[in-house]
């Protein structure tokens, strides 16, 4: 490096840039600029395009043979002047005057595939690794506005050419390695920079989700785990790095894989959520922050092995004290608690929960459901899927002592629990009975194929069915399992609430349908849900 900056002639140079020229007096038609109104005036500047340059095919070989040609001559002149900056900066300017006309070909994306014919993303990609840290801000810059997504809608094949010219020529590894990791935050127009870069690989993101794998195999993934677990305040780059990182967790099973293969990924997650166990955000965005590390925690967790990492990395206990306070971070917690409880894969954490006394905890919130103007981030019938899949999931994985515990619970103050149950139960029985009906007045049943068939039951487990089928899985356990009496008083409640006195006219429906949708391989579950059915089954001939 010189020991002469050459950024300030780069940032001079670009209040040099050329203006759009104004017609001279005489330039303007045959009318009198003497004589004429001002309203003739204007009509003759907007017919006047002498002075506006078509962008065609051979303008865009100008710009790009002049943007190649400028950046040769700068290599050229700092390899032979190295040491001495006053010699190479003329063409460091010259080169930064052509990035800045490269610019109008952003509005042109039907031109895009002439770009990759001549070579334009290799010469970009030369650029990121530029000595001047204002050449590679002024490329990421470009960059982002050739990778906008509309832009790219809009360019067809030849836009999708030049993305994946830019991904394979390392893209996101020469971002990481010779933009994002050199460029210094501190400086406010190289944190800009690195801003850029970040929506570069949005762009790219958006256009084609299959890159995230690029984007955790070429170093992008570790830097943002840091950057969005950084200590600090909260700054622009760190809440996009979050929104990035939660973006590849979602979408990339390697990127899942990587959050504990090196480095504790967990560790630093928690600990950056820890910050949120007894105080608010400060802001929407510290708002956003945070959701975007619960949203990577939830994706992390799909990967079946994070489990074991969440637990030993005591996150339950973190959850659990979340969702003992009354913060912003309660519904997230809950979120996350349900992610690590789900499955065969999250018994060890069922077990634990009960152990850290979590009943104390998830029971207030099965009892309650928060108002909506509380939460804008959370629906009330999010937050009963959460806390109802969590009970089912205790219920079901715990071994005998927990599940006696969970069970119990449901007899204590005059059976307030079970009857909480039973109002959840035709909640949301009444509402999959409306959506059932507006299904079937718009289509024929008998005429769907097998994939249609799927689809509508995909449908109807988004519209409420899911969180019936946690209820009445929960509901019957208590009523074949637990005190008789549970049952005797979900009966009454029926009895009362919609002039039913048999609750297993309501349960064994909604369990047999579950029992014929589960996958081949649930074996356990399937036997569990058929002698759940078998013992209501049997309360109701000896009754």
């Amino acid at each position: 490096m010189s020991s002469i900056d050459v950024t300030e002639i780069l940032r001079a140079s670009a209040e040099l840039q050329p203006v759009k020229k104004k017609p001279r007096v005489g330039e303007l038609g045959d009318i009198s600029t003497a004589t004429a109104n001002v309203a003739d005036i204007l009509a003759a500047l907007e017919k006047d395009t002498s002075q506006a340059e078509v962008i065609d095919e051979v303008a865009v070989k100008r710009i790009v043979l002049q943007l190649e040609k400028r950046c040769l001559k700068n290599r050229e002149m700092r390899i032979k002047y190295g040491d001495e900056p006053t010699k190479f900066m003329d063409s460091e300017v010259d080169l930064n005057f052509a990035i800045q006309e490269m610019h109008v070909l952003a509005a042109q994306p039907e031109l895009y595939d002439l770009l990759v014919d001549l070579g334009a993303a290799s010469t970009l990609l030369q650029l990121l690794a530029h000595e001047n840290s204002d050449i590679i801000a002024a490329t990421v810059n470009l960059l982002q506005e050739l990778s906008d997504v509309d832009t790219v809608n809009e360019g067809g094949e030849g836009a999708a050419r030049l993305i994946d010219a830019l991904v394979s020529g390392q893209l996101i590894e020469t971002l990481v390695q010779q933009s994002i990791e050199k460029l210094d935050e501190n400086v406010k127009d190289e944190a800009d920079a690195i801003h850029n870069a970040l929506s570069v690989v949005e762009n790219v993101l958006d256009f084609q989700p299959a890159y995230a794998e690029q984007c955790v195999g070429q170093g992008l993934f570790t830097w943002l785990l840091r950057r969005a677990t950084q200590r600090g305040p909260l700054d622009a780059n760190k809440m996009f790095a979050s929104e990035l990182l939660a973006l590849l967790l979602q979408s990339s099973e390697s990127a899942r894989k990587k959050l504990t293969d090196k480095i504790d990924g967990f560790d630093l997650l928690l600990r950056a959520l820890a910050t949120y166990k007894r105080h608010d955000p400060s802001s929407a965005d510290e708002r956003e922050h945070m959701e975007n590390l619960f949203d990577a925690v939830c994706a992390s967790l799909l990967y079946a092995p994070n489990r074991q990492k969440f637990l030993d990395g005591e996150g339950l206990q973190l959850m659990n004290l979340m969702l003992r306070e009354r913060k912003q971070s309660r519904e997230s917690a809950l979120k996350v608690l349900n992610h690590a409880t789900n499955g065969v894969e999250g018994k060890a954490n069922c077990i634990k929960f009960v152990e850290i006394l979590g009943l104390r905890t998830i029971f207030p919130l099965f009892m309650r459901t928060p108002s909506k103007l509380k939460r804008k981030d959370t629906t009330p019938d999010e937050h009963e899927e959460d806390v109802c899949s969590v009970l089912a999931s205790l219920l079901r994985l715990c071994g005998e002592d927990g599940r006696n515990r969970v069970l119990m619970k449901f007899s204590e103050h005059e059976y307030e629990k079970v009857d909480r149950a039973v109002e959840l139960l035709l909640k949301y029985k009444e509402r999959m009975d409306r959506f059932d009906a507006r299904q079937a007045s718009r289509c024929n049943s008998s005429k769907l194929s097998d994939e249609q068939i799927e689809q509508q039951y995909l449908d109807r487990l988004d519209a409420g069915l899911y969180t019936l089928q946690r209820i009445a899985l929960i509901l019957a356990d208590v009523c074949a399992n637990a005190n008789p009496q549970c049952r005797a008083r979900a009966n009454r409640l029926l009895q009362m609430r919609a002039g039913s006195a048999k609750i297993n006219k309501y349960l064994i429906p909604i369990l047999e349908e579950y029992d014929i949708n589960l996958a081949a391989e649930a074996d356990e579950e399937r036997k569990r849900t058929r002698l759940l059915i078998a013992r209501l089954s049997a309360t109701d001939r000896s009754a």
